[in-house]
């Protein structure tokens, strides 16, 4: 450690540190040349002479400075020690950091590919079915009850009732959308005579979007749907 630095920490002048310094190697029977050194001022370009300690004379230098001061200059040696550890690592240590560091990486994805990839299969598997669902069909391939499924599109402007009415109709931006539709069946009476009803249907488009807002709706993948 630099007489300079020394100073620094204890707040003393540096010709202070210097007289300690000498005194010192003098009352040790050792000579100055064997550590003095110069530095330069970089403000003014003047040459100075200091004092470069090991650890053994920094730590005898500082044992009759007061407890505050000293706890300062071993606290600064021992982060001298710390920084001198760990060495610098090899090119060769470099590369085997950067590849662990692209392996976890790829783990990552591989991850994220497992966790999606269901999820895109049945989002495929409902894209390429033709026709339009029910509510009922609908909601067994979201995998949530029917009547969670219809209070869901009557509060969010899919469906809605008219009064005295039964059946459901679909808002009109939604059939301009493409996820909603109406199909026209014939309903037999029980007096053999014959009527004419409306029912919502939902597209397939309509499926995957509801897949997305509905709470707790995901579309069940092919898999599932074997197993059911």
């Amino acid at each position: 450690m630099s007489s300079r630095e020394i100073a620094k920490l204890t707040g003393k002048k540096n010709f202070h540190i210097n007289r300690d310094i000498r005194k010192m190697l003098t009352e040790n029977d050792l000579e100055e040349k064997g550590y003095i050194q110069t530095w330069m001022d970089p403000q003014n370009g003047q040459k100075y002479e200091e004092y470069a300690l090991p650890r053994d004379l920094t730590y005898t230098l500082i044992a009759g400075y007061r407890s505050d001061l000293r706890l300062k200059i071993v606290r600064r040696w021992m982060e001298l020690e710390a920084a001198t550890i760990a060495p610098p690592e090899t090119p060769e240590q470099l590369a085997l950091r950067a590849l662990a560091g692209l392996q976890s990486v790829v783990e990552k994805q591989k991850v994220q590919l497992a966790l999606v990839q269901p999820k895109a299969d049945a989002l495929d598997r409902i894209a390429g079915l033709e026709g339009t669902f029910n509510g009922t069909e609908a909601a067994k391939e979201l995998q949530v009850g029917p009547q969670t499924l219809f209070r869901w599109m009557d509060t969010n402007e899919w469906t809605y009732k008219r009064a005295g009415s039964a059946n459901r109709q679909a808002y009109q931006k939604r059939i301009n959308a493409g996820d909603l539709t109406h199909k026209t069946t014939i309903i037999v009476r029980p007096d053999g005579t014959e009527k004419a009803a409306d029912q919502v249907r939902i597209t397939a488009q309509g499926l995957v979007k509801l897949a997305r807002l509905v709470p707790g709706a995901h579309l069940r993948t092919g898999d599932e749907g074997e197993a059911a």
